[in-house]
């Protein structure tokens, strides 16, 4: 039986890369996206034998409904790949309290329910693999996103956290941690923003998405089975730990 994947934010940059090479390594897929534009033109990719649900990531009543409604549709759901991610940027003294429950709810609230309610499924089918999206920022810290990089450290904390209490279960846990990947964002940077960021990476490279959706793909097989509580930098060697 191929397995079944749950991914957040599965129309994004990253979360498309992932997407594309689980579905070529004939897994069958459950995305999800907040835009139904965006899952309409998931669902013309992919076809009709995956599923496809919308959910505002950032609506924690939302989720708990949508979720209960996919691990009843989908007991059989081996993998999740929260990748789903927003950014709200500003300096904190400016703030708004709205910008800072947006950004931790999307980044990091949402998984605490997507897990709690497929993890039963996951100890009573006595396997998963578990794997956060995080980012670099989570572990330096980054001058006008003290929501978002509080969000993204949080879940490195989570993660580990959650791994010491699924071990015994045979369910690996881990995050994968991604640099500067290029992305929409990093096509609109200017020549002199460009070489600033580049001067910080020892690779003098951007990150490619295909970076990121291999290094999970690996943390899905068997292969990865003894690898759990860990946090993996894809970044050029921007931060080295």
């Amino acid at each position: 039986m191929k397995e079944k994947i749950f991914i957040t934010g599965a129309s994004g940059g990253i979360g498309s890369s992932i997407t594309k090479k689980f579905n070529e390594c004939g897994c069958k897929l459950i995305l999800t996206s907040s835009s139904l534009e965006k899952l309409s033109h998931l669902k013309d990719l992919y076809g009709d034998r995956h599923s496809y649900y919308q959910i505002n990531l950032s609506n924690l009543n939302e989720v708990d409904s949508k979720m209960d409604e996919i691990s009843k549709d989908h007991p059989d759901i081996s993998i999740i790949v929260n990748n789903a991610g927003l950014t709200s940027d500003s300096l904190l003294l400016r703030m708004k309290l709205e910008q800072w429950h947006e950004v931790m709810n999307t980044n990091l609230s949402s998984n605490f329910i997507v897990i709690k309610k497929i993890l039963p499924n996951m100890i009573k089918n006595k396997t998963g693999k578990i794997i956060g999206i995080s980012s670099v920022v989570g572990v330096t810290g980054n001058p006008g996103q003290s929501n978002y990089v509080s969000s993204k450290s949080g879940m490195i904390g989570f993660y580990k956290s959650l791994a010491h209490e699924v071990a015994s279960r045979n369910i690996n846990v881990n995050v994968v941690s991604p640099g500067f990947i290029i992305s929409p964002m990093t096509d609109k940077l200017s020549d002199i923003q460009r070489n600033k960021m580049l001067e910080n990476i020892p690779m003098r490279k951007f990150g490619e998405p295909s970076d990121v959706a291999s290094l999970v793909y690996f943390l899905s097989t068997n292969e990865a089975s003894y690898i759990t509580g860990q946090n993996f930098h894809v970044n050029g060697g921007m931060l080295m730990v």
